[in-house]
């Protein structure tokens, strides 16, 4: 009997875990849109807007505006937060737009900044969809 009693506890256990990994690959994260942002950008508020890509990438190319913060955390940093870390520059009581080349590592990195309180946004297709736009 204790041996079904075990069996049964760790079926369910094993159904809770799966539960909540599934949660979290499936949590969808707000995306702004290239034109979104450019919109965003003639209103009053500033806008909190991290680069995820390398320090030399974001020196040759970032988003510049004056209702812009523009910050640059590089990504390899981020994946290397460990739970209940903070990032000093970044307020969790603003909204923060996550941006790289593409989209792909900002999305990353902003679940993980989701996962530690922060209110993210990804901009869809990144920095090659903001140039686009832009043109």
């Amino acid at each position: 009997m204790a041996d079904k009693v075990e069996i049964l506890f760790d079926f369910r256990t094993i159904k809770i875990v799966i539960f909540f990994v599934l949660e979290v690959l499936t949590m969808t994260l707000k995306n702004i849109t290239p034109k979104e942002l450019y919109e965003r950008t003639k209103g009053e508020d500033q806008i909190v807007l991290l680069d995820v890509r390398a320090v030399e990438k974001y020196k040759e190319f970032h988003i510049e505006d004056p209702q812009v913060v523009s910050l640059n955390i590089p990504k390899t940093e981020i994946f290397n937060l460990e739970e209940g870390a903070d990032l000093s520059h970044l307020s969790k009581e603003r909204p923060v737009v996550v941006t790289c080349t593409t989209g792909n590592s900002a999305a990353k990195c902003a679940k993980i900044l989701d996962g530690l309180g922060y209110q993210v946004e990804v901009l869809e297709g990144g920095l090659t969809a903001w140039k686009e736009y832009r043109k």
